[in-house]
């Protein structure tokens, strides 16, 4: 099994997430949810200045204050929904 890793993570208008996976996939992903959650490590990302802050550490999507998101479990999430498609599809 191979292990996803995140490649590049670029925040997009409206609480998305622009996401490039290890396995040559890509695909925008809606977080909107978190506006609606709560909970202190979520507080600042409701934020859309703080939210574009984000960058990839150790193959996974981070932001400053330690908030990260299982690569894994975001690319299982994103193929379910029919998100992702190669690198380099003429859709990128």
């Amino acid at each position: 099994m191979m292990m996803i890793k995140v490649r590049r993570a670029t925040a997009l208008d409206g609480h998305r997430l622009k996401l490039e996976f290890s396995d040559d996939t890509v695909g925008e992903h809606d977080l909107g949810f978190i506006l609606s959650e709560h909970g202190p490590m979520l507080e600042p990302l409701k934020d859309p200045a703080y939210f574009k802050r984000v960058f990839v550490e150790n193959g996974v999507p981070t932001w400053p204050n330690g908030y990260d998101w299982d690569p894994i479990a975001l690319h299982d999430e994103m193929k379910a929904a029919g998100e992702l498609r190669p690198v380099g599809d003429a859709a990128e």
